[in-house]
Protein backbone atom coordinates (compact mmCIF):
# COMPACT_ATOMS: atom_id res chain seq x y z
CA UNK A 1 0.00 0.00 0.00
CA UNK A 2 0.95 3.36 -0.11
CA UNK A 3 2.67 4.83 2.42
CA UNK A 4 2.51 8.91 3.42
CA UNK A 5 5.55 10.23 5.87
CA UNK A 6 4.75 13.45 6.60
CA UNK A 7 7.58 16.00 8.16
CA UNK A 8 8.66 19.55 9.05
CA UNK A 9 6.19 20.22 11.73
CA UNK A 10 7.37 22.15 14.98
CA UNK A 11 7.18 24.89 17.44
CA UNK A 12 6.62 28.16 15.64
CA UNK A 13 6.64 31.16 17.18
CA UNK A 14 3.36 33.70 15.91
CA UNK A 15 4.14 35.30 12.84
CA UNK A 16 6.57 32.67 11.55
CA UNK A 17 6.96 30.14 8.93
CA UNK A 18 7.11 26.33 8.36
CA UNK A 19 7.87 24.10 5.43
CA UNK A 20 5.85 20.40 5.53
CA UNK A 21 6.77 17.66 3.33
CA UNK A 22 5.05 14.59 2.76
CA UNK A 23 7.24 11.72 0.88
CA UNK A 24 5.09 9.16 -0.91
CA UNK A 25 5.86 5.25 -1.52
CA UNK A 26 4.26 2.41 -2.78
CA UNK A 27 1.70 4.40 -4.78
CA UNK A 28 1.15 2.84 -8.49
CA UNK A 29 -1.88 4.26 -9.63
CA UNK A 30 -2.67 7.25 -10.75
CA UNK A 31 -3.05 10.23 -8.32
CA UNK A 32 -6.17 12.40 -8.94
CA UNK A 33 -5.36 14.77 -5.93
CA UNK A 34 -2.85 15.50 -3.07
CA UNK A 35 -3.84 16.88 0.18
CA UNK A 36 -3.31 18.61 3.42
CA UNK A 37 -5.64 18.21 6.43
CA UNK A 38 -5.61 19.25 9.85
CA UNK A 39 -6.63 18.07 12.87
CA UNK A 40 -6.83 20.27 16.55
CA UNK A 41 -7.43 19.02 19.95
CA UNK A 42 -11.24 18.18 20.07
CA UNK A 43 -11.77 19.53 16.68
CA UNK A 44 -12.69 17.12 13.33
CA UNK A 45 -10.26 16.75 10.74
CA UNK A 46 -10.84 19.37 7.88
CA UNK A 47 -8.76 19.83 4.27
CA UNK A 48 -6.20 22.94 4.35
CA UNK A 49 -5.32 22.42 0.66
CA UNK A 50 -5.18 20.53 -2.12
CA UNK A 51 -3.72 19.83 -5.21
CA UNK A 52 -4.94 18.20 -8.13
CA UNK A 53 -2.77 16.14 -10.67
CA UNK A 54 -3.54 18.76 -13.55
CA UNK A 55 -1.79 21.55 -10.59
CA UNK A 56 -4.94 23.32 -9.83
CA UNK A 57 -5.01 24.12 -6.10
CA UNK A 58 -7.10 24.98 -3.45
CA UNK A 59 -7.47 25.88 -0.33
CA UNK A 60 -9.48 26.57 3.26
CA UNK A 61 -10.43 30.29 3.62
CA UNK A 62 -8.63 30.89 7.10
CA UNK A 63 -4.99 30.16 5.20
CA UNK A 64 -5.12 31.33 1.66
CA UNK A 65 -2.56 33.77 0.80
CA UNK A 66 -0.81 32.41 3.90
CA UNK A 67 -0.10 28.65 3.21
CA UNK A 68 1.20 27.29 -0.59
CA UNK A 69 0.61 23.89 -1.49
CA UNK A 70 3.25 22.52 -4.03
CA UNK A 71 4.45 18.94 -5.43
CA UNK A 72 7.46 17.86 -6.98
CA UNK A 73 6.63 14.67 -9.06
CA UNK A 74 10.14 13.83 -9.88
CA UNK A 75 10.41 13.37 -5.92
CA UNK A 76 6.76 12.16 -5.34
CA UNK A 77 6.36 14.68 -2.56
CA UNK A 78 4.20 17.08 -1.25
CA UNK A 79 4.72 20.46 0.78
CA UNK A 80 2.81 22.87 2.43
CA UNK A 81 4.74 25.97 2.61
CA UNK A 82 3.00 27.69 5.64
CA UNK A 83 3.77 31.70 6.39
CA UNK A 84 2.24 33.98 9.28
CA UNK A 85 1.31 31.13 11.02
CA UNK A 86 -1.16 31.86 13.56
CA UNK A 87 -2.11 30.07 17.07
CA UNK A 88 -5.64 28.38 15.41
CA UNK A 89 -3.22 27.21 12.76
CA UNK A 90 -1.77 24.51 15.89
CA UNK A 91 -2.57 21.36 14.62
CA UNK A 92 -1.41 17.83 13.63
CA UNK A 93 -1.29 18.11 9.83
CA UNK A 94 -1.96 15.06 7.57
CA UNK A 95 -1.09 14.34 4.09
CA UNK A 96 -3.66 12.49 2.20
CA UNK A 97 -3.79 10.96 -1.29
CA UNK A 98 -7.14 10.74 -3.30
CA UNK A 99 -7.75 8.38 -6.53
CA UNK A 100 -10.87 7.36 -8.06
CA UNK A 101 -11.90 5.55 -5.35
CA UNK A 102 -11.55 7.68 -2.62
CA UNK A 103 -9.07 9.18 -0.55
CA UNK A 104 -7.87 6.40 1.52
CA UNK A 105 -3.70 6.99 2.03
CA UNK A 106 -2.84 9.24 5.14
CA UNK A 107 0.27 9.80 6.53
CA UNK A 108 0.72 9.30 10.67
CA UNK A 109 0.58 13.53 10.77
CA UNK A 110 2.93 16.22 11.95
CA UNK A 111 2.59 18.26 15.22
CA UNK A 112 2.45 22.07 14.12
CA UNK A 113 2.41 24.44 17.27
CA UNK A 114 2.43 28.01 17.03
CA UNK A 115 2.85 29.60 20.66
CA UNK A 116 4.99 32.49 21.78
Amino acid sequence: QVQLVESGGGLVQPGGSLRLSCAASGGRFSIYTWRWHRQAPGKQRELVAGITSGGNTNYAASVKGRFTISRDNAKNTMYLQMNNLKPEDTAVYYCNQCYSGGCPYWGQGTQVTVSS
